[in-house]
């Protein structure tokens, strides 16, 4: 069997680009060329898992990642790994859990998936910023420094930032009607929203390094090209709409509330801490980040080129 490069999140926002980027990447490596890909999924019927199957160089294996044990890991012959974690309550525990296994079953190299720069800090108020900065802490100890890794920092998706306007959009092209346009975006505070496809096209180009020793315990600042502000979201959806917005409401992030209400509710789980998130914008309000703060890797190996203008077309196709 071949050392083998594990995608965790193959079929999600980061990896499903990834997975599609990197075999022609491996392929031209000198050190890389002979390692296979192992793309997870937890539904190998879905759409995006039947699709990535077909890419030449990559299996597709249904397994929940957060079964992974070392002696899998081993079996395998994983030797470097992509996790795109999921940010519920419970993630340290999982995470952690991964990275044990991978430490114990010789795993070299991880690229993981952080969040906005700005919030890695311990006393963010939203919570699973606090666990990315926990994790990349834990990663950072000695005991772990035979697994070297990345923790990517995207700011904020455009995507999650472009998304009601494409709401608007559409309903007003199908009723002539318009709801108020409720935007996550400041006013005017500048943003540089990156899409997540390119956040998993530089991770990509970070596992197929011959050697990733320049980048080990780095974290990595990704934005897109340009900066867009709420202001101009509303001038985009105008552009499409051909007439004015009749009502926004800026910094809106009422959506958490029935997002816990829908989803957490039932649960349990501590609706003090999930209803923290409302907290996790407030650094793209307060103008922390630009495109300004995009590492000089990332436009060194694989700079995004995506704008929110070009996001918003693609979310009305």
């Amino acid at each position: 069997m071949a050392p083998t490069v594990l995608i965790v999140g193959a079929t999600g926002n980061t990896g499903f680009s990834l997975t599609e980027t990197l075999p022609a990447l491996l392929k031209s490596s000198k050190a890389l060329s002979n390692h296979r890909i192992i793309a997870l999924t937890r539904s190998a019927d879905s759409p995006a898992a039947q699709k990535l199957a077909k890419v030449p160089g990559v299996e597709v294996v249904e397994k929940n990642w957060v079964d992974i044990t070392a002696d899998w890991l081993r079996e395998h012959q994983v030797v470097r790994a992509f996790v795109a974690s999921h940010n519920e309550p419970n993630q340290f525990a999982e995470e952690s859990t991964f990275y044990m296994a991978a430490l114990a079953a010789g795993v070299k190299y991880a690229v993981r998936i952080s969040t906005t720069a700005a919030n890695v800090r311990p006393d963010c108020k939203a919570y699973y910023a606090r666990t990315h900065w926990a994790i990349e802490n834990l990663l950072s100890q000695p005991e772990f420094s035979a697994l070297q890794w990345t923790s990517l920092q995207p700011n904020v998706f455009s995507s999650f930032l472009l998304m009601s306007a494409a709401e608007l959009i559409k309903e007003y092209r199908k009723t002539g009607n318009q709801h108020v346009l409720k935007l996550l975006a400041a006013k005017d505070a500048p943003v540089g929203v990156i899409d997540a496809s390119e956040v998993g096209v530089f991770a990509a180009h970070l596992l197929a390094q011959d050697d990733v020793s320049a980048h080990n315990q780095a974290k990595y600042v990704l934005n897109g090209p340009e900066d867009i502000t709420g202001k101009q979201i509303v001038e985009l959806v105008e552009q499409y709409i051909g007439v004015k917005v009749d009502e926004v409401s800026y910094q809106d992030n009422s959506f958490i509330d029935m997002l816990y209400e829908m989803k957490y509710a039932a649960t349990g789980q501590s609706k003090n801490v999930i209803l923290s998130i409302k907290h996790a914008l407030e650094t793209s309000w307060e103008g922390k980040c630009s495109a300004s703060t995009t590492s000089k890797e990332v436009l060194e190996i694989a700079a995004p080129k995506l704008t929110a203008a070009d996001v918003l077309e693609s979310l009305l196709d």
